[in-house]
């Protein structure tokens, strides 16, 4: 769809106003995207860990109409072919896994291990063990409080799988994501210089390159495009070609833009949810991927944050958005027009993902690892 945004009007920003008079972001309803309707759109985006832009496109419109659902007014259920998509399904995901029960990611989707999971909870208190949630079950839920203490049950189990993972890259899957691409899907464009430089063709050559290095270590590489692919690809749609490929991480390369030239640096994603859910592997690597590219490239450390973003929401692996600076400003274009500084960039990523499978206590510091080295280890088991 088309983002709705400040100036728009008709029936389409009549619902969008009375979603967001239902969630008491706004006072009135009515049919035009006034200052008013901007200000509710960004408090919204930023209550559930998306852009904060102010548009209502894809991302924003699906979590708006997710809000209308409250836990216990519908009944839950495991439907083919479309799930069931709600607020309400995010809420029982959340309680359940503060219980113990694995879920997954807190993806608001009631799919089918959302249901094996209530079915459990369903068993361990006596009742109809269906899959589905209804007013007994809700009921039993109310009763109940935490199962589990000191940790959330899901980061114990991403954490203890990846420490089964062992140490070693070799035989490793990665999917590398280079953003947008895809018909008129650019990116950030800056029409300047003697090449008009943009998002879409600069992430691409870093993951190509990147592509190469992560190979030479032995690992298992998949890009989710090409250089110049004929349509462009949703976040959800790169989320299931990952889930797919059953791989064990997933990188996504981006730019960024903004209207202040002043705007620049280096920030990662991972996902997380404001009620603090997060992937503490996915938390983990964002922070290696960020320190090794900050130390690395001396680019400004505009940090970690957690998302909800579909491409870090719906993949089932460890996954990461890296934004590699704003290619709007002079400082920052300049140093990524550079190949040679593209590479201090793909050297520092290559650094990250060896240090995830380090144990914590074997970690070393920040920029000190040779990626050089890497290639030569492999050569030698060879």
């Amino acid at each position: 769809m088309r983002s709705i945004r400040r100036g728009d009007s008709g029936p389409a920003v009549a619902e969008i106003r009375s979603i967001l008079v239902g969630l008491e972001l706004l006072d009135a309803a009515g049919d035009v995207f006034d200052d008013a309707v901007d200000t509710a759109v960004r408090a919204f985006q930023q209550s559930r860990g998306l852009g904060i832009d102010g548009l209502v496109g894809d991302e924003t419109w699906g979590a708006l109409d997710a809000s209308r659902w409250r836990l216990g007014a519908r009944t839950l259920f495991h439907s083919v072919p479309d799930a069931l998509v709600g607020e309400d399904v995010r809420t029982l995901q959340e309680r359940l896994l503060e219980m113990g029960y694995d879920t997954g990611r807190a993806d608001s989707i009631y799919g089918p291990r959302t249901a094996r999971a209530v079915a459990q909870f369903q068993r361990e208190v006596g009742l109809t063990s269906d899959g589905s949630c209804g007013p007994q079950t809700m009921k039993a839920l109310r009763r109940l409080g935490r199962k589990v203490v000191g940790g959330r049950p899901q980061w114990l189990r991403e954490a203890e799988a990846f420490r089964q993972a062992g140490t070693n890259l070799v035989g490793k899957t990665i999917v590398i994501d280079p953003g947008h691409g895809g018909g008129d899907d650019h990116g950030v464009v800056v029409p300047e210089g003697p090449l008009r430089w943009s998002e879409a063709d600069l992430v691409y050559d870093l993951a190509n390159r990147l592509e190469g290095r992560l190979a030479a270590a032995g690992m298992r590489v998949h890009l989710t495009r090409g250089p110049k692919p004929a349509e462009p690809m949703s976040g959800a749609e790169r989320a299931a070609l990952a889930n797919s490929l059953g791989a064990d991480l997933l990188i996504s390369l981006h730019l960024d833009g903004h209207d202040n030239e002043a705007a620049d640096g280096v920030a990662t994603y991972h996902y997380g949810t404001g009620s603090g859910l997060s992937s503490t592997v996915g938390e983990r690597l964002a922070n290696l991927v960020q320190r090794e590219i900050a130390v690395r490239t001396g680019m400004r450390d505009c940090r970690i944050h957690a998302k909800t973003w579909e491409l870090l929401r719906l993949t089932r692996m460890p996954a990461v958005r890296v934004d590699l600076g704003y290619l709007t400003s002079p400082v920052d274009r300049d140093r990524l027009v550079n190949p040679l500084f593209r590479e201090q960039i793909v050297e520092a990523i290559l650094a990250a993902v060896q240090r995830m499978y380090y144990p914590v206590e074997a970690d070393v510091p920040t920029g000190s690892i040779d990626v050089r080295q890497l290639r030569m280890a492999l050569s030698n088991r060879a």
